[in-house]
């Protein structure tokens, strides 16, 4: 699929999810928002607007569908909160009238606390529609009035079948991550709830890529949508220093600890592939009288609040978590961020660290790589179009590493030689 409203913007000056210290000489008062919303973004301390914010809210104010591709750290939340409450604001309707969808609590959480402070002001009153919290609770909030619910697509569509919340006078839709939500299966989900909103409505699509199943998605959700891409699909940040640091598989929880005890760290995330391994991984640094919590989607939702918050709020110095925290975590000042396991997917590694080094803060961004992993390293160098330094620690008992691995090729996988067996022999 093509599209001919387009939008493109260089990797430079990206900021931070909710708009500071970009310096592209222009304001939030240069764009026609009510006086309720100004006076937050004032109190909030927000200056200027980031590039996709610049380029995505006067399209949004103007009635267009938008599709916007863009990185995490880019401002996409303020970009549409702004311009959906400033149309709840114009056009007062009872009920639900404005929906947000996204992959997974924590970005649902993390969304629903910027409409609270951007909408302090106002009269809108919003609903957080999750799985793993009361949904007796939900039930409340939906029906004290909440014209704007921030939803996963699972707990919607329970709300949805049991007929507590009706999408009849949804005028505005946002679909946040939308490149997460399919790549964890919601497609059908997504699917079944564009059948309960109206046709004729405003539709903002955001997602860190613009692959095929996003543009079917477009297609879907979309009408003559403006496209906004935000710098390129690889793009890292300029503030984040990387380093590989190979290791063999026996000796990664090892250079792990020393490197935590070498390095001056304030606050950590470590990256795990799998729920099992971060636990083991977790259980093994707390060991070392380390200040460390587990993150993964085995934990309740109370116990991943309390992760989260002890967290952000410094009771743990460290998280060790699986990519379920990869978009859904804001943490000011998050110092490092380190691979355990090098990540399959190569969007994946850009999201991870992408956790430090916001707001054109400094970061430091570290990958344990075991022989085995390096297939994995040579795709996301060339993802993020650069190659990244390999270092060694010094002082550390190092087994002798083996050179890395190559994929096989055919000719080795299966033979020089193919033996030719002709044709009504097979039975001989």
């Amino acid at each position: 699929m093509e599209w001919t409203n387009r939008v493109k913007i260089g990797a430079e000056g990206l900021n931070g999810r909710l708009g500071l210290c970009y310096d592209n000489g222009m304001s939030f008062s240069n764009f026609p928002l009510r006086q309720e919303l100004m006076k937050a973004i004032e109190a909030l301390n927000f200056h200027q607007p980031t590039p996709v914010q610049k380029e995505a809210i006067p399209q949004v104010l103007a009635g267009r569908d938008v599709l916007v591709s863009a990185q995490t750290g880019t401002g996409k939340t303020l970009a549409f909160v702004l311009p959906m409450l400033q149309r709840m604001l114009e056009h007062p309707v009872p009920g639900v009238t404005g929906l947000v969808l996204l992959p997974t609590r924590e970005l649902a959480a993390q969304v629903a606390s910027v409409v609270k402070e951007v909408g302090r002001f106002t009269s809108v009153r919003s609903a957080l529609l999750v799985g793993g919290e009361s949904f007796h609770l939900q039930l409340q909030a939906l029906k004290s009035g909440a014209g704007l619910v921030i939803a996963t697509p699972g707990r919607l569509l329970d709300h949805l079948e049991r007929r507590t919340l009706s999408l009849s006078r949804v005028h505005t839709l946002v679909l946040d991550e939308a490149d997460r939500m399919l790549d964890m299966g919601f497609a059908p989900a997504l699917h079944r709830i564009l059948n309960y909103v109206p046709r004729e409505r405003q539709t903002m699509l955001f997602s860190a890529t613009l692959a095929a199943e996003i543009g079917r998605l477009s297609h879907l959700a979309l009408k003559d949508p403006m496209t906004i891409a935000i710098a390129p699909p690889g793009a890292t940040v300029d503030t984040v220093t990387q380093l590989l640091y190979p290791v063999m598989p026996n000796q990664k929880s090892d250079l792990l600890l020393a490197i935590l005890r070498n390095t001056s760290v304030h606050s950590v995330l470590i990256f795990c592939r799998t729920k099992r391994g971060a636990d083991r991984l977790a259980r093994f640094l707390q060991a070392e009288d380390l200040s460390v919590v587990a993150m993964h989607a085995d934990l309740t939702q109370s116990q991943r609040t309390h992760a989260l918050q002890g967290f952000k709020h410094g009771k743990f110095q460290i998280m060790v978590a699986t990519d379920i925290a990869a978009r859904g975590l804001d943490v000011k000042k998050l110092s490092h961020v380190i691979n355990y396991n090098v990540p399959e997917k190569t969007e994946d590694y850009v999201h991870r660290i992408g956790r430090t080094g916001r707001h054109y803060e400094v970061g430091d961004a570290y990958t344990l790589v075991s022989p085995e992993e390096e297939r994995y390293l040579a795709a996301i160098e060339r993802f993020i179009g650069r190659k990244i330094p390999r270092v060694q620690l010094p002082d550390f008992p190092y087994e002798r590493l083996p050179p890395p691995q190559k994929p096989k090729t055919l000719m080795e996988r299966f033979g020089r030689r193919r033996r030719f067996i002709p044709r009504g022999r097979f039975g001989r």
